[in-house]
């Protein structure tokens, strides 16, 4: 049977192309705010003055953010270890790729109504969705090892002490080192759980521009910033003992508030559907047909536009943003001066950045937009960056320099990756646009923290099912896409491009 026709990067091109304009259309980008000049004027004058109104509660939500990031992903690490030895079997890799695709976000709204607002809530939804990425890509890092040295082994050992005793040893380093990468990833997802009620820096930040207190705001971030940035220099993989230890003991004398008895069974009993709970079937079809119709549908559109204009001004940052670090094109103070741009572009969630552009545009997808855009841009061109500079020596020495050098000599052989690099993104674009509904905007996460905010749970786990086969086919559609296309990211696992960065 033949192969299929490979799929032309100019078809794709015009594919999206056209899916952007449509999306321009329907977008909604109007600017709600009467004067956002004033309120970035004030965001700017606190952010030149910042101010530290209370020392103490903005150092124990600093830590409480390094103690939920670091539990949070080493619980879902030890789970997704364990996982990976049967991530083939077909019901654990189902289970992996469910709990993977709903955002942290999601799993705390949920937990909420369980654990409360305590330390478990917060460890959780970072534990969860961790566990399930962690499983596939340890996964493929134990299925990648060299299997030589399982053949020194008796021929009758068992596969998994096979597995224990040769690829095991040889697969420790990375999956070391994409572990310390995982906690830079929670350290953002765990400042974002602030935003719904749980005591880390976003609750600080958000509570702060609620109030207009833009120095105290400012303050708050250049802490978290203090955090991240630096992360690699203070989270050593010799010290993770330590900072595990320190976690547990800041989080068991954490307050948990009381649930009453039954929480668990209250909830599992509240996410039937209702006209299931009283009995009444011939009612769930109706009730189905109308949340599927007002609510499922809207928001589904709703997050597809989004994400389609994100994924668009993505792949504009990364195209301009890449060759800024690259030191033949922009000199070495240059290339100094844009990676400090993309980093800082990176570091902060794409949740955060757009809850702080909400605050001058008001709300409409700009921010969101823009946001997804900054963050996922920032990340496609960084690895490109680090790619064109290791391209450079390969060129012929008569190759030009500056801006000519990016646009006919470095794009050109990395347009494959671009490709790549972007459709990877896709999935993560599409579950983020979801997740910012939360900020007021009518995706997916509009409709879900609405129907939490009704103690409807029924409702909200059926829009999370749907918002979860949203990403599922978004993943499944870009798989496609990458394989007519015959792609692949050089030194890039299958499973996340950007813990590259991690090596």
């Amino acid at each position: 049977m033949a192969a299929p026709r490979r799929l032309a990067a100019s078809r794709v091109l015009a594919g999206f192309g056209l899916a952007t304009l449509v999306a321009l259309l329907l977008a909604d980008l109007d600017l709600a705010r009467p004067d956002p000049w004033l309120t970035l004027r004030r965001i700017g004058g606190g952010l030149v003055a910042p101010q530290i109104g209370d020392p103490a509660a903005l150092a124990r939500a600093a830590a409480l953010t390094v103690a939920f990031a670091v539990c949070g992903v080493f619980a879902g690490a030890l789970a997704g270890f364990g996982l990976s030895f049967g991530y083939r079997l077909r019901p654990i890799r189902g289970l992996c790729i469910l709990v993977r695709s709903v955002h942290e976000l999601f799993w705390a709204l949920l937990l909420l109504g369980i654990t409360g607002l305590g330390p478990l809530t917060g460890v959780l939804a970072i534990a969860l969705p961790y566990a399930g990425i962690f499983a596939k890509v340890f996964a493929e890092y134990l299925a990648e090892a060299d299997p030589a040295a399982g053949r020194a082994l008796p021929r009758r050992t068992p596969p998994l002490s096979r597995l224990l005793w040769s690829r095991l040893p040889l697969a420790l380093p990375e999956l070391g080192a994409y572990t310390l990468y995982r906690l830079e990833c929670g350290l953002r997802s765990s400042a974002v759980l602030g935003f719904v009620g749980l005591p880390t820096l976003g609750y600080l930040l958000e509570t702060d521009f609620r109030q207009a207190n833009y120095g105290a705001a400012a303050a708050t971030l250049g802490v978290y910033l203090a955090l991240i940035l630096p992360i690699r220099y203070w989270m050593r993989l010799r010290l993770v003992p330590l900072w595990l230890g320190i976690s547990v003991w800041l989080l068991s004398r954490h307050p948990t508030p009381p649930m009453g008895d039954g929480a668990l069974w209250r909830f599992m009993n509240d996410a039937v559907p209702a006209p299931i709970r009283s009995g009444d079937w011939a009612g769930l079809w109706p009730w189905l047909g109308k949340l599927l119709g007002d609510q499922a549908l809207p928001g589904v559109i709703a997050t597809l536009i989004l994400s389609q204009l994100a994924l668009a001004l993505a792949a504009a940052v990364a195209v301009i943003g890449f060759p800024l670090i690259v030191r033949r094109v922009a000199g070495r103070m240059g290339a100094l001066l844009g990676h400090l741009a993309l980093v800082l572009s990176r570091s902060i969630p794409d949740y955060m950045l757009a809850f702080l552009i909400l605050q001058v545009t008001g709300p409409s997808m700009i921010p969101a937009i823009l946001a997804l855009g900054l963050h996922n841009g920032a990340i496609i061109a960084h690895l490109m960056g680090r790619q064109g500079d290791a391209l450079v020596p390969k060129l012929r020495p008569d190759a030009p320099r500056g801006l000519r050098l990016a646009a006919w000599e470095l794009l050109p052989r990395l347009s494959g990756n671009f490709f790549a690099l972007c459709l990877y993104r896709w999935e993560i674009i599409v579950r983020d646009s979801a997740i910012l509904g939360l900020l007021g905007i009518a995706t997916l996460g509009f409709y879900v923290d609405a129907a939490v905010q009704e103690l409807r749970t029924d409702r909200a786990v059926l829009l999370l099912m749907v918002a979860a086969m949203l990403t599922l086919g978004i993943d499944t559609l870009s798989g496609w896409i990458r394989a007519r296309m015959r792609l692949s990211a050089p030194g890039m696992r299958r499973a996340e491009p950007e813990q590259a960065e991690a090596a």
